[in-house]
């Protein structure tokens, strides 16, 4: 059924890295949710109202918010795929992360609601001696959740496939969403069933519905951290520094990688800088042509716009190699994850300038203050005339 889709409203639906393709998937996805969840929350409404179960009114209205997140999303993927102007250089892109931010917040006001509506039936079925209103509950009803528990099991398993495939956490976050959806569904039939057949001294509809708001609730704050995660700029992932480093050092005349930095501006226009490390003495016109070409392969391969800086340092004097080598142990004897990168020795007839870069990981709690004193404090004892001029990256 998802292929039929996508062949027939998805032009070169496997060239996913052109950025109308996704949108074209973007749109497709988001049109299917609207309509789907807007047919979901017409049926429920009808048979809540009928049958006078606040549980299954409440669900109702959690499909309504999701047919307005889908529209949300819709009206996002037409955004992203603008193409870069004079004031956003970089695109649209982002305009992922601020759609999925504003589903979150509607998504938590839909729970909030929810939860007090639910909460009030609960507590009148308590302390009123008979209940104000009777429900009723009919095989329609079994149907319509019954149905609604399967096609949401269905768009959870289309937003995360083409999810994955186009690397939208908009979908991704959708799909859990939906997955969320079909088991506060399940419950609420089971629910309802049990209501109707057993007399309970308290609303059991009402107790479901707390549960059904609490649960959209905690989606909402899934997808809020998920959304926020990305605007502040997170980690980025393992897969993209990996291609990074496996490009750059597949080039002879490459001896280290350091001050990786990656920017993601959205699904598929990802930036980054880095500092490479090359022998001193090679012709540096050739050291450069090697980064263009470097440069040229992360953007033909991965599409990653990067920027290269070359280090150029000593390669084969024994006196340097073997102070680097001290210096590398008494990091690691601070912490065995710290490093030591772009070294070099500069002698002069009074003293000598010992540069290099500390790479310390965000785990390790020593201050960087601490970890300079202490390096520069045993390196004087090594030699007096020693100025370290020294910095720390936290990676």
């Amino acid at each position: 059924m998802i292929q039929f889709l996508l062949r027939k409203f998805v032009p070169r639906y496997e060239d996913i890295a052109d950025k109308r393709v996704r949108r074209a998937y973007g749109m497709l996805v988001s049109v299917i949710g609207i309509i789907l969840n807007f047919l979901l929350a017409a049926g429920k409404l009808l048979v809540g109202l009928a049958s006078g179960l606040v549980s299954i009114q409440a669900d109702a209205f959690n499909n309504l918010s999701d047919a307005g997140s889908c529209l949300v999303s819709l009206v996002s993927f037409r955004i992203a795929a603008k193409p870069a102007d004079r004031d956003h250089p970089f695109g649209h892109a982002r305009m992922e992360y601020v759609s999925g931010m504003i589903m979150a917040f509607l998504i938590l006001m839909l729970g909030v609601e929810l939860l007090k509506t639910s909460a009030s039936t609960l507590c009148v079925s308590i302390f009123e001696a008979e209940k104000v209103k009777e429900t009723a509950f009919s095989l329609i009803t079994a149907i319509v959740l019954g149905v609604s528990v399967f096609v949401k099991l269905w768009l959870s398993l289309l937003n995360r496939k083409i999810g994955k495939r186009i690397g939208s956490s908009v979908m991704r976050a959708t799909a859990v969403d939906s997955l969320s959806d079909a088991l506060c569904t399940t419950v609420v039939l089971v629910a309802a069933v049990v209501e109707y057949f057993v007399d309970l001294p308290f609303s059991l509809d009402g107790l479901i519905g707390i549960f059904v708001s609490l649960f959209i609730f905690v989606a909402g704050v899934r997808i809020l951290r998920e959304t926020w995660d990305d605007i502040l700029g997170k980690a980025p992932d393992k897969e993209i520094v990996n291609n990074i480093i496996n490009t750059v050092h597949s080039y002879e005349g490459v001896y280290g990688i350091h001050d990786l930095c990656i920017h993601q501006y959205g699904a598929g226009t990802v930036v980054a800088s880095l500092h490479i490390e090359v022998d001193g003495k090679e012709d540096v016109y050739l050291m450069h042509d090697m980064i263009d070409n470097i440069e040229q392969e992360l953007l033909d391969e991965w599409q990653i716009q990067a920027t290269i800086h070359m280090d150029p340092i000593v390669i084969g004097d024994k006196s340097v190699d073997d102070l680097k080598e001290k210096i590398s142990l008494m990091v690691s004897a601070i912490h065995p994850s710290i490093t030591i990168h772009d070294f070099r020795l500069v002698q002069g007839p009074t003293h000598s300038n010992l540069l290099f870069d500390i790479a310390v990981p965000f785990e390790v709690k020593d201050s960087n203050e601490d970890i300079l004193s202490r390096v520069e404090r045993e390196l004087l004892a090594l030699d007096k005339t020693y100025r370290v001029k020294a910095k720390i990256d936290r990676v």
